[in-house]
């Protein structure tokens, strides 16, 4: 290849676990002399190495009944006579016909897949955990020329069925933070730090106020849900004797990459995303509690078996190197790569 690379990233936009780890393999991809265009509903966050290209919303005024948004059960989201969506295909047609990108990351939809593909551009998927064994899904995943998944290899039975796991690229957590050893507590009463997570919350206040009622020692600090969230939640995460989280990738990232021991409550999500990967860590070798859903009683013991546990052993689910082995793949693929 000659002159400058060209990538697109498309970038999904419910929660901000899609677009922080696009946005650390878009710098690993620039710093390799790509220039990385994303795609998003999302507006452009700072730091994004590139152009970005904002796409109309899809989903305003959409009825999923009226709508026949899946096509017959063949795609996830094709809202009939959506402006919105008519739009954002012609923007995204409208790119790759301009300039003609080496490869497109999807993170993540079959929709985008499938039209960057029918535009002769090679595609590069993530793929999300639980069971994604639906037409749509496998369809998706057929027309990719690479699958990356954002957990480590060890992870077994993170996604199914059989036949896509064995076609995944297990890169390892991605987190925006560096990889940190655990730093010499600051004085004071344990704490603990609860993330609910800004892609959606189900949990009854009154279980967390119970939670709080039965560990009277021990400080929380309660992140999204109802609570107000940060953009930025190291200094929370790094604090904290334990970390009550959600399933997210994202979250479990963050978790890892600063070496804080867990207990992990997944929250109901499509195709059983955040119970498979909690069933996971659970059986694992990580500093993970897992609880199919929020304890009613016992958190004082919970909390303390948690702190007992090594946060260093969080080293093989997240090392620091995801972004890097990531963007070797796209590379892969923006080089002609056969699959």
């Amino acid at each position: 290849m000659t002159g400058t690379t060209r990538i697109g990233y498309y970038v999904h936009h419910v929660g901000r676990g899609h677009l922080h780890r696009a946005t650390s393999v878009a710098a690993e991809l620039a710093r390799g002399g790509a220039e990385v265009t994303g795609l998003s509903t999302l507006p452009r966050p700072a730091g994004w190495p590139g152009p970005w290209v904002e796409l109309a919303p899809d989903d305003v005024g959409a009825d999923p009944d009226r709508d026949r948004v899946t096509a017959g059960g063949r795609l996830h989201w094709v809202p009939a006579h959506h402006a919105g969506l008519r739009s954002r295909a012609a923007a995204i047609s409208a790119w790759l016909a301009g300039a003609a990108p080496r490869a497109v990351v999807v993170d993540v939809s079959v929709e985008v897949c499938l039209l960057a593909r029918l535009h002769g551009v090679p595609v590069v998927s993530a793929v999300l955990p639980g069971v994604r064994d639906d037409p749509a899904h496998l369809l998706g995943a057929d027309v990719a020329d690479a699958l990356l998944a954002f957990w480590p290899a060890e992870a077994t039975g993170m996604v199914a069925p059989a036949s896509l796991a064995a076609r995944v690229t297990a890169v390892g957590g991605l987190a925006r933070y560096d990889v940190a050893e655990p730093a010499p507590r600051r004085p004071g009463p344990p704490r603990v730090t609860y993330l609910a997570g800004s892609g959606g919350h189900e949990l009854d206040e009154r279980l967390l106020d119970a939670a709080r009622e039965q560990t009277p020692d021990w400080r929380w600090t309660v992140l999204g849900g109802t609570a107000p969230w940060v953009d930025d939640p190291r200094a929370a995460i790094a604090e904290a004797d334990v970390v009550v989280t959600h399933a997210g990738q994202n979250a479990l990232a963050e978790v890892a990459a600063l070496r804080r021991p867990a207990v992990v409550v997944p929250q109901a999500r499509p195709h059983e995303e955040q119970r498979t990967t909690a069933r996971v860590l659970g059986a694992g070798p990580w500093p993970a509690l897992a609880r199919e859903s929020f304890p009613a009683t016992g958190w004082s013991a919970l909390l303390d078996e948690a702190c007992a546990l090594d946060g260093g052993a969080w080293a093989s689910w997240c090392d620091g190197g995801a972004a890097g082995r990531a963007a070797a793949v796209v590379r892969r693929v923006a080089e002609g790569e056969p699959r």
